[in-house]
């Protein structure tokens, strides 16, 4: 049976993916966390202000990375900038569906991290991991259709869009549609 307990180290040219070191990755995740670009592009449900980072977040924060190398249903790393040696963001397969050798892909990147294409190897290197080491079908995903520079990091890791799902996000006073992108093994390169 396929899972995803193992959790591997990736090694790109610009990036390595590594798994989780919660209290080590803190410092990154915290300033990730409450980045105004991730809040915009990850969110389902809008914020104008980033939640309050006290004592109790911090906690919740540690205690949920601190569970994630133990989940055999998903595959959470760490991207580290091979440049600097410093994490930069996550990058995350979940929404595990075996049968269909399926998942989700998403992907959160600090601003320390962007404008590089160190997002897109990351996206390539996970979504080659789980199509061909792995032996999925399908990595799939969704991104909300004003995050166009996501859009095309997707699109130049091999991701293509299947369609759009109209209205899916109330942000201030607009809504917001999503588009849903996947890779296929057939079609991996």
């Amino acid at each position: 049976m396929l899972t995803f307990a193992d959790k591997p180290t990736l090694v790109g040219e610009k990036v390595l993916l590594r798994p989780v070191r919660p209290e080590e990755d803190l410092p990154m995740l915290r300033v990730m966390l409450n980045d105004p670009d991730v809040l915009r592009y990850t969110s389902d449900a809008y914020t104008p202000e980033p939640p309050a980072w006290d004592e109790a977040m911090e906690h919740r924060v540690v205690d949920w990375y601190t569970t994630r190398n133990d989940q055999p249903d998903r595959l959470d790393l760490i991207v580290v900038d091979r440049a600097t040696g410093r994490g930069v963001g996550e990058v995350v397969l979940n929404e595990w569906d075996e049968p269909n050798r399926a998942c989700n892909l998403r992907i959160a990147i600090g601003p320390d991290g962007r404008d590089r294409g160190l997002g897109t190897e990351a996206v390539r290197l996970l979504t080659d991991h789980a199509l061909r080491a792995l032996g999925l079908n399908r990595v799939s995903l969704s991104v909300y259709a004003f995050n166009a520079r996501a859009q095309r990091a997707y699109e130049k890791a091999g991701f293509k869009v299947e369609g759009v799902r109209r209205q899916v996000l109330r942000y201030a006073d607009e809504w917001i549609d999503d588009v849903d992108m996947a890779a296929l093994a057939e079609h991996w390169a």
